[in-house]
């Protein structure tokens, strides 16, 4: 197996992992602190850096119908929303807001989830 394969699973990955602790810890905090968007942040830029790599790996056309493919952009940018809206609320956002925060987290992980689970599953298939 090429070195840039392994190398694009385990940039995936560690967006996997960066991203599971910064949701997951923030979740059962119940409240955003700023080293849980340290951890959003991190996913998100091991996430498009494996991205990439894929990318340039790939054998066909780019796509942007296909079904994994189209849920791994949507995940994406809902990674950056996310990431972007955490730093809003630590550093401007109520009270409230850093409270409130964790209701939605979840939903994104879940929606990134989709896309990592199909390019592991398509992955085996070959």
């Amino acid at each position: 197996m090429p070195v840039s394969v392994v190398l694009s699973g385990i940039l995936i990955t560690l967006a996997l992992v960066f991203y599971s602790i910064g949701i997951w810890s923030e979740r059962i905090a119940r409240y955003l602190r700023k080293w849980h968007i340290i951890f959003f942040w991190a996913g998100f830029i091991f996430d498009v850096c494996g991205t990439y790599m894929m990318h340039k790996l790939a054998t066909k056309p780019f796509n942007i119908l296909e079904p994994h493919t189209l849920s791994g952009q949507f995940a994406l940018w809902l990674m950056l929303i996310h990431a972007v809206w955490a730093t809003y609320v630590i550093f401007r956002g109520s009270e409230k807001a850093h409270r409130d925060f964790h209701r939605y987290s979840l939903i994104v992980w879940l929606i990134w989830l989709v896309p990592y689970l199909s390019g592991l599953f398509l992955a085996m298939t070959k």
